[in-house]
């Protein structure tokens, strides 16, 4: 039983696409409600499917009538252009559906790691008192972040800064996705890498 609104108005899902017919298509595809000509050259037929102009043009569109879209869309290729990294890249997103697997962990333990510490409680615990002295580890006292960072570069203490960026572009050619085919699985370890070398090359302990 339908109940009339005392106020006149009309509130129905059907009322209110019969106002407002914008964006309308049918089941083909066309846009009922575009006045448009088609934007093929010569043509006159009412252009009422769009295509994208260009594949980084995405929400820019020709306008065409029915015949001559099917034409462009033939024609057309996402990846004109492409370098063959790029490609490689697409496809190892296209295989997780461009939803890529992340790392599992709290974010914030993991940027205590990267300066060496795997608990943060220890920071206010007793070990944060304690002094391991002479014995407990050879090599130079250096600051946790560059410690942690020869940890990751894969260098030692001793080393210069020469020898030490010897290490980081060896480790940079191995991860970068441009020298392994487009593969971006181990960008995480690389932003590592690129960390590191920031607290080295502008570190006083190294020569």
């Amino acid at each position: 039983m339908t109940k009339s609104d005392p106020f006149g108005f009309d509130m129905s899902v059907r009322s209110a696409k019969k106002k407002n017919p914008r964006g309308r298509r049918a089941a083909t595809g066309a846009s009922e409600t575009s006045q448009r000509v088609c934007d093929k050259d010569g043509c006159q037929e009412a252009g009422k499917f769009r295509a994208p102009k260009a594949p980084d043009v995405l929400d820019d569109f020709y306008w065409f009538c029915q015949e001559h879209v099917r034409e462009y869309n033939n024609q057309w290729n996402f990846f004109e252009g492409t370098t063959e990294a790029e490609l490689n890249a697409q496809r190892s997103k296209d295989k997780v559906w461009e939803r890529e697997t992340k790392p599992l962990g709290d974010p914030e333990a993991r940027a205590w790691a990267r300066l060496g510490i795997e608990d943060p409680h220890q920071v206010l615990g007793a070990n944060a008192t304690q002094n391991p002295g002479r014995a407990a580890k050879a090599g130079r006292r250096l600051p946790p972040t560059e410690r942690r960072a020869i940890e990751i570069l894969e260098a030692k203490d001793d080393w210069s800064k020469a020898d030490i960026r010897k290490a980081y572009k060896k480790l940079i050619k191995v991860l970068h996705p441009d020298m392994n085919g487009g593969d971006r699985s181990q960008e995480e370890q690389l932003q590592e890498v690129r960390w590191a070398w920031d607290q080295i090359k502008d570190s006083r302990s190294f020569k």
